[in-house]
């Protein structure tokens, strides 16, 4: 019998949601156990919690008794254990392309406007509400221009890399959510716009949306 996958995670999580779409683009059952990031000063700082993951962050897989952290090294993990519908292409340049777009979100976009970062930036710095959104919205645009411009130099297909979706879809998805999230204009991104369309006509990418999560609040 396989061993049952269950994921920490939390609904507005980028990095949750990431690995939200991998799990669902594959086909793999797994039982959610939400982790509540701001509540109470947040579940994630819990001794219990902590011990399972002393970074205190989701998402934080557990498949039997292994416990997994960070979420392109989940995706990768689930993408060598369950080979069936694979999230990196066959040939390493492909695979190389992929990782890249993937981490230049997830390394180089993502950090600079994450949870940790701006609650900093709120309560250690004082910025107020208008000074946190222009610092979040000049890394967004910084590093979704990249990700245009590395998308037509390499020759996108229907998705990031190729025909279909890859762990950089995985990645850019819940990024531009965010963006959204902080009013930031996707208009000078028509192929990433087109990317993120054709992903949200799939069932994996629409059953790993934050809002049809189990811990969503009320709409």
């Amino acid at each position: 019998m396989t061993a049952a996958l269950t994921l920490h995670t939390y609904w507005r999580s980028s990095a949750a949601y990431r690995v939200r779409i991998a799990l669902h683009l594959k086909g793999l059952p797994f039982v959610s156990v939400p982790v509540h990031l701001v509540k109470d000063g947040g579940e994630q700082r819990l001794p219990a919690f902590a011990a399972r993951n002393p970074q205190r962050l989701v998402p934080t897989l557990q498949h039997g008794d292994a416990v997994l952290t960070q979420s392109l090294s989940i995706i990768e993990y689930l993408d060598e254990t369950f080979p069936d519908v694979p999230l990196l292409p066959g040939d390493a340049w492909s695979r190389q392309r992929a990782r890249a777009l993937a981490q230049l979100v997830a390394c180089d976009i993502h950090p600079l406007g994450n949870l940790r970062v701006l609650q900093y930036l709120e309560h250690e710095l004082q910025l107020p509400s208008e000074a946190r959104t222009q610092w979040v919205a000049r890394w967004v645009r910084d590093g979704l221009a990249a990700f245009e411009a590395l998308l037509l130099q390499q020759g996108a297909g229907e998705f990031c890399v190729g025909d279909a979706p890859t762990l950089a879809d995985c990645a850019l998805v819940p990024q531009l959510y965010n963006a959204r999230r902080f009013g930031i204009d996707l208009a000078p991104y028509p192929t990433v716009r087109r990317i993120d369309a054709a992903c949200a006509a799939l069932p994996a990418f629409e059953a790993a949306v934050p809002e049809r999560q189990a811990d969503a609040p009320p709409a």
